[in-house]
């Protein structure tokens, strides 16, 4: 029967290494205790030498196996999901084995090293960028950080026992639908194989076959199951069975195909509409639990509206790629690269990455497409027929893509995959797919703006809000075209870099949420785009003196409403539209709303309609262009004068009052988002008159179990209306007791009106108090709950 132990808790680690630290009885009690996953150098946030992380350190865990019967042959598997970079593992003072690539996962058979009663694994770990392991051999826009940043555990199975079981669903729109399953063993053996299928606890059907050999394929047909796809993302478990030896898979029944004239699932032709994501969390690098990692795939599909993800540039947790299959998130998965194609061990390790990647992942429903090429790279026909050869052999049932940056690139992959970053602001937002892959093969678009506009939360209100509309504009391209299968924006999140990119600081601000996951307003683009929940975002603080002449220019909704009623001062003063002249494509094009006016020139000013029209005409012109409005407006305004017989001084009070609004009373503004008749979400605009903290916990339950658990708690300064304050940086502390402790700082300031921390369990059962004070705010405290079975 199997067995696992997991083996995440109580580390002994110390930040450097010597050789006789691999010794099964060397003294660590003067080693730091820790817990996997763990990174091994916490970070500041920015201004750091990443140098501080690239170091040999030494992981030491001991561990104790019961007395095991020799007539039942066990054998021992000693599993990392993922060290960086370079492991090598040591049990009870002998060599057990080493892994180069700190990004896919690798199993040590300990059986004849491992003994009854104490047994001790050390880790000799090299953090540094070895030129053999990809994506080093050159400079890298992200950090790699290091660390036993993945779950280990020891698995216990029989002598002969399951090694893979790889599950294939083929003729899904079928009535009958066909599931092919290959099952590998350790070694060749013979007897009878049992398939379950399974619908939660209920076996739904079950098969059997005699075999010898290897590997066995197995086919069957089912009827009754239901698709896995976006919106009922149904997963089925498989349970394969040998003597006492038991495999469990889920998957799901999907087919998934990338064409000339777009990406299809289950029939039916979907846009991909999606953001690239990197691992990374502050101060600790990669090491999170599967709730953190888990949390960013509801961040994407949630919140942010996406459909796919791509995991850039290298495999993400499996406990990522769960939740993707559970919630119905599209992935496109990669192997560890960064423009550099290296020659020999980092050619081999690049094509081991491959098939660690495509044998760990095959069965998750969300991973539709392998990335079998080094992002960005030049041609290299000899080591990308030896990936695409390799994935397609490991699973024929997914295509194969690579990213390039530049066009007519040599296709030896499935899907013509293209990181376009045309557009700078101007009227060109993609190349045509034809200029770049020419007519044949499918086509996607992987990456865009990014670098070409790093925009930071705390950036003044035009940088913030350009940043948007080019993250509009091109998925309203790529929407507008039925070659191009979708688009996947650059990035999910702000990330550490090295020392060649990014700011100057360390972080690249490429992402559409901070580092914290706090939401920029570039994030509204692609929220608004679902229709699952209301989002009404409005591009302005409507604060004259944000703006250049006090002139706030033209405003922008993202929203996913029908309509949008404008207020000013409580009084109604027009109904706005989404711009579908300017975004025809978009799902859900933003709305421009110009008219804060309303009758107002006629009831209050006493103007009668004709000039009262004119002038309104050059008032909302004005509004969104200023003083350098298209001339006609000016013509308009000498008519108005003439036609109402208004004075040079009137029109100055009116243009005060109405426009500039310089000198007068600031405005209240209130738009209410409508959709089928209905009110579904309200703005309020005006003067700040009171500030306070928001903290809001993502989870306020934590259960360790496996591991450590985690929780992310955001904090927003907010206006009396609940507005988010783009200016904020006030000083915060946070005090956390009990049952967890905090990641990170607990001193530190908001950064654009915002900011988040994580907590983590430290092994007790109870409350954890949260304390937080912040500069002239009131203080708020929070109540989470830990459980552990530690």
């Amino acid at each position: 029967m199997r067995t696992i132990m997991h083996l995440n808790f109580d580390w002994n680690y110390h930040e450097s290494f010597a050789q006789e630290m691999l010794a099964a009885d060397y003294d660590d009690s003067a080693f730091a205790t820790v817990q996997i996953p763990h990174t091994n150098k916490e970070l500041p946030y920015h201004y750091f030498d990443e140098k501080i992380y690239q170091f040999v350190s030494c992981y030491r865990k001991h561990f104790t196996l019961p007395a095991i019967n020799e007539a039942e042959q066990k054998r021992f598997l000693l599993h990392f999901e993922g060290a960086a970079n370079y492991a090598v593992v040591y049990l009870n003072g002998q060599k057990a084995g080493e892994h180069k690539g700190g990004y896919t996962p690798f199993s040590l058979d300990i059986t004849e090293l491992a003994r009854e009663g104490e047994n001790v694994i050390a880790v000799m770990l090299d953090s540094t960028e070895r030129k053999e392991i990809p994506p080093f051999g050159n400079v890298i826009d992200y950090l790699c950080y290091g660390g036993i940043y993945r779950e280990v555990w020891l698995e216990v199975v029989d002598e002969t026992y399951i090694e893979n079981v790889f599950i294939q669903t083929k003729d899904v729109l079928a009535g009958r639908k066909l599931l092919e399953v290959d099952v590998t063993f350790n070694h060749k053996t013979r007897g009878e194989l049992k398939y379950e299928l399974l619908d939660g606890e209920t076996v739904l059907k079950e098969h059997t076959c005699a075999f010898e050999g290897k590997t066995l394929k197995a086919k069957w047909r089912v009827s009754g199951v239901s698709l896995w796809d976006l919106d009922n993302p149904k997963l089925y478990t498989l349970r394969v069975s040998f003597q006492n030896d038991s495999v469990c898979e889920r998957f799901g029944f999907r087919e998934a195909r990338f064409t000339k004239t777009g990406f299809v699932l289950n029939g039916k032709t979907v846009k991909i509409r999606g953001l690239n994501r990197h691992q990374s969390y502050p101060y600790v690098g990669y090491a999170m639990p599967a709730s953190a990692q888990k949390a960013d795939a509801d961040l994407l599909k949630y919140t942010l509206g996406c459909n796919l993800v791509r995991t850039a540039h290298y495999p993400d947790s499996k406990h990522f790629l769960d939740r993707c299959d559970e919630i119905g998130l599209l992935v496109f998965t990669e192997m560890p690269s960064w423009q550099f194609t290296g020659e020999g061990e980092w050619r081999r390790n690049a094509i081991e990455n491959v098939s660690r990647m495509v044998t760990r992942d095959r069965n998750h429903p969300s991973v539709i497409l392998w990335g079998v090429r080094v992002n960005e790279g030049q041609d290299c026909d000899e080591l990308y027929a030896v990936t695409n050869r390799l994935a397609r052999a490991l699973d024929p049932s997914r295509q194969t893509g690579g990213v390039r940056n530049f066009p007519r690139s040599h296709l030896l992959e499935d899907v013509y995959t293209y990181n376009d970053f045309s557009h700078s602001g101007g009227l060109l937002k993609l190349l045509p797919p034809a200029i770049v892959a020419g007519f044949k093969s499918p086509y996607l678009v992987t990456e865009y703006n990014g670098h070409m506009y790093p925009t930071k939360s705390f950036d003044n209100e035009k940088l913030r809000t350009e940043h948007a509309l080019r993250h509009a504009r091109v998925q309203n391209q790529a929407y507008g075209s039925e070659r191009t299968s979708g688009a996947i924006g650059w990035c999910m999140a702000d990330y550490n870099t090295h020392k060649d990119f990014g700011s100057g600081d360390r972080i690249c601000y490429h992402g559409v949420t901070d580092m914290f996951r706090i939401p920029k307003f570039a994030a509204a683009v692609y929220a608004s785009q679902q229709d699952e929940r209301p989002v009404l975002e409005l591009s302005s603080t409507m604060d004259i003196g944000e703006h250049p002449g006090g002139i706030v220019g033209q405003v922008y909704i993202f929203t996913n409403c029908d309509y949008v009623k404008i207020y000013k001062n409580g009084k109604y003063m027009s109904k706005a539209y989404p711009n579908k002249e300017k975004y025809p494509h978009l799902p859900h094009p933003p709305i421009f709303p110009e008219d804060y006016i309303g009758d107002a020139l006629t009831e209050a000013e006493g103007l009668d309609p004709v000039t009262a029209k004119n002038l309104k005409a050059v008032l909302v012109a004005a509004n969104a262009h200023g003083f350098v409005m298209p001339p006609q407006n000016y013509a308009k305004l000498v008519f108005a004068m003439l036609h109402g017989k208004l004075k040079v001084s009137d029109i100055v009070d009116i243009v005060t009052k109405y426009f500039a609004n310089w000198g007068n009373e600031q405005v209240t503004y209130s738009f209410e988002g409508y959709k089928n008749g209905k009110c579904v979400k309200t703005i309020i605009k005006t003067a700040v008159n009171s500030i306070a903290l928001h903290a809001q916990a993502d989870n306020g339950t934590l259960c360790e179990k496996e591991t450590y658990d985690v929780t992310r708690v955001a904090l927003t300064a907010v206006d009396q209306n609940n507005n988010r304050l783009p200016f904020a940086n006030h000083h915060v502390h946070i005090a956390v007791s009990g049952a967890g402790e905090l990641i990170g700082p607990a001193d530190f300031a908001l950064i654009g009106g915002a900011r988040a921390f994580w907590v983590k369990t430290n092994g007790k059962t109870g409350d954890i108090p949260v304390h937080i004070t912040a500069e002239n705010m009131p203080a708020v405290t929070l109540t989470l709950r830990a459980s552990s079975s530690r």
